[in-house]
């Protein structure tokens, strides 16, 4: 009498995203994760940001982010760039020279994120007086 070999369990899906699916930023292995974490980190938003205004060289736009570290600004720009937001453009001259800008897409969400910055410039005050309630409640223990 043959006996019967249980069969394989069934592969669980690992995201929420395939190529036929929307993506869910929600889904631990969606794509859309990395991308939006690359656009929301501090060094990102700002560079997008500072690219609004135009192309700029490398250390023009280390000098426009303010406290990016040379590695840091060179890893971000390589993150947006491979996410389609940044344009890199070696130029041929001596000495070389480099620029960035945003993409078509890179300057849609650019705008997006302008406004967000705005929001968060402008209401700084209501952030600073809640800042000040909450270590005033926390400070007396």
């Amino acid at each position: 009498m043959a006996t019967e070999t249980p069969a394989a369990p069934a592969e669980e899906p690992t995201s929420g995203c395939t190529d036929d699916l929307a993506y869910d930023v929600f889904a631990r292995d969606c794509p859309s994760r990395d991308a939006l974490k690359h656009v929301t980190d501090r060094w990102g938003s700002l560079t997008l940001g500072a690219l609004l205004d135009g192309t700029f060289r490398f250390n023009e736009l280390r000098r426009r982010v303010e406290g990016v570290s040379e590695k840091m600004l060179a890893q971000t720009l390589h993150a947006l760039e491979r996410d389609g937001l940044v344009h890199r453009e070696a130029q041929q001259t001596n000495p070389p020279r480099v620029d960035y800008a945003l993409t078509p897409l890179g300057d849609q969400v650019a705008r997006q994120l302008q406004l967000l910055i705005a929001l968060v410039e402008d209401r700084m005050p209501q952030v600073l007086r809640a800042r000040e309630r909450y270590d005033a409640r926390h400070a007396a223990g």
